[in-house]
């Protein structure tokens, strides 16, 4: 999920670079939601790790 989170924040760079802001910032909604996502489910997994 990190990946695709990178993948999205560079897609919103580009963009961004070539002028076109609702792309851009679009993409950058994406990458903050999935990387939100993925440090909370990253948490979960280390808190559960040793009880599950």
């Amino acid at each position: 999920m990190f990946r695709w989170a990178i993948i999205f924040a560079v897609i919103a760079l580009i963009a961004s670079l070539l002028g076109f802001g609702g792309v851009a910032g679009m993409s950058k909604d994406f990458a903050v939601i999935l990387l939100v996502v993925a440090v909370i489910l990253a948490i979960i997994g280390f808190i559960t790790r040793g009880r599950v």
